[in-house]
């Protein structure tokens, strides 16, 4: 067999195994590669380049940003922002939101980097909202595909039209020239997706879906009695607990009044210090009226006086977390109460149930306590690193991660701007194309670890190696279209058929040929195979080449049909939970638009 015919087969094989489902995708794409160098059409450096490649290098790093956008909270708030702006029963206006915000992030910072960073978004949104996250992933790929029109920034095959109009001697495309069929194209698509999409996409959810904890905070004051009579009170520079020993603080005669913590000022952790210091502040649990009279006569500041409860304990500095006595705990038999710090000095005990009640409302500091058995359940309060640090012991068993609450449940956290401003510096490198996008991804990923928002760790659990190892081996698919001549040869045939029949049958053509490689080697590939066809072309019909390069684009842009046409593509399919033949269903009608607009609309703004 002809190095043509071997990757004709492998091409088939490899489509009849993504639609039959049963083997892991990435199982599928490492068999590609490596058949691809068993038959000899690719060398083994060739077969497994696309591991190393710059953009799948570029995805890798998009993780970790996208991660350290979610772990500071800004992913929280921009979820916030969208749920008010659409509300919790209009699916109309989160899709028309959401479908906006990543057409304009594309036109930006390209496809993949709006996409990695708005997909926690709408995870997140999915789960809050109790949507199916297949209805809503699908149409914020697909959107960011027609936003990749809207700029010169939108894809790497803009450019090279660009360039390729500009070496034709006819000028190169403006920054927001590709607006003008951009908007069109968006427009369309976000009409089509509103009205089909809800029928045509499915019913379902990716296997591990993240739990809701918006409203963790409030669940678990409620449950442990807290809701009402909680405030945390500061330390004014003319209280006589200023300079004072927190054995000092004495609240008998404050009947219904009880001390739960003592906290520095600036940390919000509890008091480690021997002398208590303006600006440290008094947990104080009981009745209000009790709470002000003590704050009267102490010179105590409510911290915020429109606080609830779970407001108090949980906020941008400090968190909870439940935690469980496991058996063979070493805590079991020990004596805790209600206001005591634990053995690391980082964390408060705010509260002790068993099998659901609290079983004792010891006062801080009084004798006695609790005796931990296996199954009690203790509720403690602290800042979220110690939360992070200490929850770790063997001793316990967490039940919600403090990392994944803080995440979801606490909006623009510790680090946020830091992560915002790290985002906007790749942004801007990205605009500018100063550095190449590998290298900007990089760049933003190392700022996210050495500013500490995130660790070396975290930054590899970040990643999705599935995503990224299944994009690295499909890569040499468009290598071995090129090496063996078979892309060469289907863009000569098809252009030698429409030949005579006109411009309008040469763009349908062009169309064809860019949109069905495109749904299985790289849409870059793709442009870079029919680009100079085109241009021969129009040059031999003595027609201008700018409408021919511009359709080009649109149809390269098109790539809705099957998980392996983008790396977007990919990345959706395991939260989203889509099938291999999920995508075509409303990637057709979209292809059609798409259709539509390069061979009709085209040319009417750059004339033939």
């Amino acid at each position: 067999m002809s190095p043509i015919a071997y990757t004709a087969a492998i091409i088939a094989v490899a489509v009849v195994l993504f639609v039959w489902n049963k083997i892991p995708v990435v199982l599928v794409a490492m068999l590609t590669a490596l058949s691809l160098w068993a038959t000899g059409v690719l060398t083994l450096p060739q077969a497994l380049g696309g591991l190393g490649d710059p953009a799948v290098i570029f995805i890798a790093s998009l993780f970790i940003v996208s991660s350290g956008l979610e772990v500071t909270g800004v992913t929280a708030w921009a979820g916030q922002l969208l749920i008010r702006g659409a509300g919790e029963e209009s699916r109309t206006r989160l899709l028309l939101l959401t479908m906006s915000l990543v057409a304009l992030l594309t036109a930006l910072i390209s496809v993949n980097g709006a996409v990695a960073a708005l997909l926690p978004v709408v995870v997140v949104i999915a789960v809050r909202l109790k949507r199916n996250s297949s209805q809503l992933l699908m149409p914020l790929v697909f959107a960011a595909h027609a936003g990749s029109m809207l700029a010169l920034t939108g894809t790497p095959v803009n450019v090279l039209v660009s360039e390729a109009s500009s070496d034709a001697g006819v000028g190169g495309f403006g920054f927001f020239e590709f607006a003008l069929v951009g908007v069109p194209l968006l427009a369309g698509s976000m009409a089509i997706i509103v009205l089909f999409g809800q029928r045509l996409l499915p019913q379902r959810n990716g296997e591990t879906m993240p739990a809701d904890f918006s409203r963790h905070a409030k669940t678990l004051v409620e449950q442990y009695g807290l809701a009402a009579g909680l405030y945390q009170m500061r330390v004014r520079e003319t209280s006589p607990y200023v300079g004072a020993a927190a054995a000092a603080v004495d609240l008998s005669a404050y009947r219904g009044l009880q001390l739960v913590a003592l906290q520095e000022g600036e940390s919000a952790s509890p008091l480690r210090r021997a002398l208590i210091a303006e600006g440290d502040h008094l947990l104080v649990r009981g009745d209000p009226e009790a709470a002000a009279a003590f704050g009267a006569d102490k010179h105590l500041a409510f911290q915020d006086e429109t606080a609830s409860g779970e407001e108090t304990l949980f906020n941008r500095r400090s968190g909870l977390a439940e935690v469980v006595i496991p058996p063979r705990s070493g805590l079991i038999g020990h004596s805790v109460f209600p206001g005591m710090v634990t053995d690391s000095g980082n964390l408060i005990i705010l509260a002790v149930q068993r099998a659901g009640v609290e079983v004792s409302a010891t006062a801080a500091g009084a004798g006695g306590g609790v005796v931990l058995q296996p199954g009690d359940t203790m509720l403690l309060q602290g800042t979220w690193k110690a939360l992070d640090v200490q929850l770790s012991d063997p001793d316990v068993l967490v039940v919600s991660s403090p990392e994944l609450v803080r995440r979801q449940a606490v909006p623009m956290g510790p680090g946020a701007r830091q992560a915002i401003a790290i985002l906007a510096g790749m942004v801007l490198l990205l605009a500018t194309g100063i550095v190449p996008p590998a290298v900007a991804g990089l760049l933003a990923a190392g700022a996210i670890i050495l500013s500490g928002i995130m660790t070396v760790e975290q930054s590899y659990r970040a990643i999705s190696w599935t995503t990224v190892i299944l994009v690295g081996a499909m890569m040499p698919l468009s290598t071995a279209m090129v090496e063996t001549g078979a892309a060469q040869m289907l863009a000569n045939r098809l252009v030698y058929m429409v030949g005579d029949a006109g411009p309008l049958a040469l763009l349908a053509g062009l169309f064809i040929l860019t949109a069905v490689m495109g749904q299985l080697i790289s849409n870059t590939a793709t442009a870079l195979i029919v680009i100079p066809i085109g241009v021969a072309a129009a040059a031999s019909m003595g027609i201008s080449p700018r409408p021919v390069l511009m359709s080009t684009a649109v149809a390269a842009a098109g790539a809705f049909l099957t998980p392996i046409a983008t790396p977007t593509n990919l990345m959706v399919m395991g939260p989203g939970g889509y099938a291999f033949g999920d995508y075509w269903k409303l990637g057709l009608p979209l292809l059609i638009w798409f259709f539509v607009v390069a061979v009709f609309i085209v040319p009417l703004i750059w004339r033939f």
